[in-house]
């Protein structure tokens, strides 16, 4: 398994219909979806677009956000349209 973060997700739905997706610990982080379960699938590409943004920049990405895959369980929530 790769890297595993665990990153704070705000989804403001849209007037026209969809989804935006940001995070206020990374505010270069943004993407869109015109479903929840799109704007969620979207949230990987971003991430990475973000992280090569901070490589770029010579900024170090936050640190606490990074998880150990293989070491304790790692608590979260996800959402679950139905």
């Amino acid at each position: 398994m790769g890297q595993v973060f665990k990153i704070p997700l705000v989804m403001t739905p849209q007037p026209e219909g969809g989804y935006t997706v940001t995070s206020p610990v990374l505010p270069e982080m943004i993407t869109e979806g015109d479903s929840l379960e799109e704007a969620l699938e979207n949230v990987h590409d971003a991430l990475m677009a973000t992280m090569e943004i901070y490589e770029d920049m010579g900024k170090p990405f936050p640190v606490n956000l990074k998880q150990e895959a293989a070491g304790d369980p790692i608590w979260f929530e996800y959402l679950i349209a139905s």
